[in-house]
This record gives C-alpha cells, sequence and structure tokens, in this order.
C-alpha cells in the first residue's frame, strides 16, 4: 500500500482551500466566532479543519470514503487485519473489545494491575472478572506482567470464559513472552485481548518486543498518542482473525463514540500512521539509543538505578522496551513524588508518572540529546542534593502491591447497589461500591464488589501519607469510602441488577 498517503488529512486540506460557506456545526465556522487569544494561539489551519462528519469527509460511525482508506492504511502499517480509529482515546477502544466479547454473566480473565478502563468496562459489560496476579518487584515496587502457567491455572479454573486479557507492555515497559501466551490462550478456544497502550513503536522495530499483532492476538488497543506522534484522546484498535466480529466491533465501537467526531484527532491519526510507517523504524532506532544512553548514565549516577538487559527473565519478564526510564530511588531519603516535585521546582521537568519510590520518564520520537542531558544534568544534582543526608527513621519504602481481595458481589451489581458513606477505617470488611486508584498509572486499589481489607486499607493510606494522588471516590478528600448499604432504604427497592427501582 501506498504509505506516503494521507487520505482524511488530504480531503480536509483540500475541503478547507475550497472555502466552503458553512452553515453546519462547529459553530466557530472556522475560527471566526472563537475567542480571539485561543485563536491567536491555536491558529487558522487548525481551526479551519475542525469539522464534522459532512458528505465529502466520510463518517467514523460507518467509514465508506476517505476514513475507511486512512483505516485500511493503518491496518496494513500495524499487521492487522482492520484497524478501527478511536477518538475516545485506548479507553474507548479498550471497552469496545471487551464489550464486543463479553455479554451480562461471562467470565473474563484478568491481570489485577488492569487499567480502569478495563474494569469500567466489566462494568459496562456486566461480565465477571477472574483475577490474575501479575508477578510483583519487590525490589522496585512494581508489577510485571502475567505469566503463562499463573494464566493456565485461571483457564482451567474457568474453561468458560470468554476471553484473557493482557498487559503488554506494562505501563513501565515490561513484557511477557506474547507468542507463547497467545497460543496458549488459543488452544483454549478463548480470545486474546491486548492493552496495549504504551506500545505503539513495537511493530517498528526489530529490537523492541513483539507487537500484539506480531504475536496473533484478536484485538489490540494502540495508544498512538502517547507515543507515536498523534494528538492526544487519538488511539486506535487493531483487530486480527475472526474470533471477534469485525461488525459487532465496529457496532460497539460506535455506541461508544461520540457522533461529534473531532477530525482534528482523526487527522493526526493519519498522519501519524504515515510517519510510522514511512520512517517509524529510522525514529525508533534513535529514540532507543537516545534512552540507552541515559539509562547508561543514569545507572553512573550514585543511589540511583534504572533497570535494563537484567530485568529479562525475572518476575515472568521475557522482555523490555528500552525506552521506558523507570528510575529508582530507594537509596535517596525521599520518595518519588517528592523527587517529581524537585525536578519539576528545580529544573521545569515534568516526569510521567512518581511512585513510592520511583519516576518512570518516556524518551519518544520528539526527544533530542538536548532534553535527555538536561534529564541526567538535573537527576545527578537531585543525587548530590540528597545523596548525603539520613535516611528518615521510619523510610516510605516500595509498599507491597496487596493481593486482589476478594468479591462479595458481581462489579456491576455492586456499583448499582443502595450505598451509603463510611470512615475509612469503618470501611474495613465492607463491599466498596466505587473504585480507589493511584493515577496515574489509573490501575484500580479496589473496584465496586471488592471486600475493602487491612491490607488494602494500609496500602492506600501509605499513598495518601505521601501525597501521591489517590483517585476515584466521590469524596475528594478520600476520607470516606461508599460502601453496600447495612440496610435498604426505606421507602423503596433497588433492584442492581436490573437498574431499576422497584416501587414498594
Amino acid at each position: 500500500m501506498d504509505h506516503s498517503k494521507t487520505p482524511l488529512f488530504t480531503a480536509l486540506q483540500q475541503h478547507a482551500a475550497g472555502n466552503p460557506v458553512q452553515f453546519h456545526i462547529p459553530g466557530h465556522k472556522k475560527g471566526r466566532g472563537a475567542d480571539p487569544e485561543f485563536r491567536s494561539f491555536i491558529g487558522d489551519n487548525a481551526l479551519s479543519i475542525d469539522l464534522i462528519n459532512i458528505v465529502p469527509l466520510d463518517d467514523l460511525h460507518q467509514p465508506a470514503g476517505v476514513i475507511r482508506e486512512a483505516e485500511q492504511l493503518a491496518a496494513d502499517a500495524f499487521g492487522a487485519d482492520h484497524t478501527l480509529f478511536s477518538v475516545q482515546g485506548t479507553t474507548g477502544a479498550i471497552m469496545t473489545m471487551l464489550m464486543s466479547v463479553c455479554a451480562p454473566g461471562d467470565e473474563i480473565i484478568l491481570p489485577r494491575n488492569a487499567h480502569k478502563s478495563i474494569l469500567s468496562a466489566v462494568i459496562f459489560a456486566g461480565a465477571i472478572p477472574v483475577w490474575v496476579e501479575p508477578e510483583k518487584d519487590t525490589r522496585l515496587g512494581i508489577e510485571h506482567g502475567v505469566t503463562p502457567e499463573t494464566v493456565r491455572q485461571a483457564i482451567r479454573r474457568h474453561p468458560d470464559s470468554k476471553a484473557v486479557l493482557l498487559i503488554n507492555p506494562t505501563y513501565y515497559g515490561t513484557c511477557v513472552d506474547l507468542r507463547r501466551m497467545v497460543e496458549m490462550i488459543h488452544s483454549h478456544n478463548m480470545a486474546v485481548l491486548v492493552d496495549e497502550a504504551h506500545g505503539t513503536l513495537l511493530h517498528f522495530h526489530d529490537r523492541l518486543p513483539m507487537s500484539a499483532m506480531q504475536a496473533g492476538a484478536d484485538m489490540a488497543a494502540t495508544s498512538v498518542h502517547k507515543l507515536g506522534g498523534s494528538l492526544t484522546q487519538s488511539s486506535v484498535l487493531n483487530v486480527k482473525g475472526d474470533r471477534a466480529s469485525i461488525d459487532r466491533v465496529r457496532t460497539m465501537m460506535s455506541m461508544l463514540t461520540t457522533t461529534s467526531t473531532s477530525y482534528l484527532l482523526l487527522a493526526s491519526l493519519d498522519t501519524a500512521r504515515r510517519q510510522l510507517a514511512l520512517h517509524g523504524q529510522a525514529l525508533a532506532d534513535r529514540t532507543i539509543r537516545l534512552a540507552e544512553e541515559a539509562r547508561r548514565q543514569i545507572n553512573a549516577i550514585p543511589k540511583l538505578y534504572c533497570y535494563g538487559d537484567e530485568i529479562r527473565g525475572h518476575g515472568g519478564v521475557s522482555d523490555y522496551d528500552p525506552t521506558k526510564l523507570c528510575i529508582h530511588l530507594g537509596e535517596l531519603p525521599l520518595t518519588g513524588f517528592e523527587a517529581e516535585n524537585w525536578l519539576r521546582a528545580a529544573y521545569n521537568i515534568e516526569v510521567e508518572l512518581s511512585t513510592l519510590t520511583n519516576i518512570l520518564c518516556l524518551i519518544t520520537l520528539g526527544d533530542t540529546e538536548h532534553e535527555t542531558e538536561r534529564l541526567i544534568h538535573a537527576l545527578r544534582h537531585l543525587s548530590a542534593a540528597f545523596g548525603n543526608r539520613e535516611m528518615p527513621a521510619v523510610q516510605t519504602g516500595a509498599a507491597a502491591v496487596p493481593e486482589a481481595s476478594q468479591f462479595s458481589l458481581p462489579p456491576r451489581e455492586a456499583f448499582y447497589a443502595h450505598s451509603e458513606r463510611v470512615g475509612l477505617e469503618q470501611s474495613i470488611g465492607r463491599v466498596i461500591t466505587e473504585f480507589v486508584y493511584v493515577y496515574p498509572p489509573g490501575i484500580p486499589i479496589l473496584m465496586p464488589g471488592q471486600i475493602i481489607t487491612p491490607e488494602v486499607m494500609d496500602y492506600i493510606r501509605q499513598h495518601l501519607k505521601a501525597g501521591l494522588p489517590v483517585k476515584g471516590p466521590e469524596d475528594p478528600e478520600i476520607q470516606m469510602l461508599n460502601v453496600v448499604a447495612s440496610a435498604p432504604p426505606k421507602s423503596e427497592g433497588w433492584s442492581s441488577r436490573s437498574g431499576f427501582i422497584i416501587p414498594d
């Protein structure tokens, strides 16, 4: 296929050049109705292609023209049979693939470190999660992937599960032996869904781990905006084989997508695909070399550690993405969150995320030696500024992620159950009706239906004490949690299974 073409972006440019008189939304009408300061900052070119699904520009909900052609080019670039563009981010793509294969009551095997979007889709679908514990790295305080053996055991216990969802790579860049995993799961006639949010470049360089499509997965949600050069909130859903009906997948994607689709986001996917298909290997090669040199220099800084090749073969890790720099601060007397704030204040550097003992920095297609040298200089200063200070009497070390607590109710039933708000201490032993997670990365500590255990509460309190962004509960102060009420409301009964109010 001719990957120099950008069918959608070209059509948008031609349409704008024709300067049609518009009697349709958006109301800013090529920027003339927009706030002048915003218009000046954004620019007339961007506003001129902020359009809607008029006939010459095709319709994302039923693509048959330039959007369909752009998606076909993307499928060829990513090694998929079909690629669907998402303007709902990878969250929309993840929800689509899960809800395409699961109906109410269906079981799906999930890793414990699944993203909030996956577990939200479980609630929307009415599915039943079967937890698989990922391998824990006690030194770094992070979780890697699940192993083939733990997945095989889950399949034996739950042979009627509709699918297995895998996270590959993890937020921190570690990968499982994906091809082996796919072959094993397919041998049990289950679909393989992959959260590939942080793996856009995998398909475009042979020094990177294997992509989901290369491994033969059935569907993979890939965040092109995270690492592939498109605009924030633009992603793709790649589909391969016939275990999932592409017609069903398209229908589900349409149900979950706004009818006012952003052509700016769609055009950015079209052009990002062109760049990756034509120049992805060279761009990825430069990015890998930058990251590896940064890793080498970080590991020469006293009391800092950034894992590399030695991670392979440990904790179920088969491979890793070298462009992710997980910088461990365990020998310094400050938390990752404090290091994040220090880097921001002292060097105007923003990191991807911080944990109790780590910061994560991403090296992408947009980086040069200028940025990586600034990071190294800042980290050397950080080490010098804190390295000789005494460790606190009670050092906040890597927190052991607690094992998933049991479900007392199916997630959907708990989410719709009549609830009451109680204090954190009083919530122990109760069944939660909302999410609790640290964002980023957005992996729930608790989801609706789980029993709140003392271990889970300790983990939450440790993150709150460190100032990390604990989110999810309706109470913004995170001092109260919603739990299943001990008694039904007096005036009416609530059928959480159907979601309808049943009068007395």
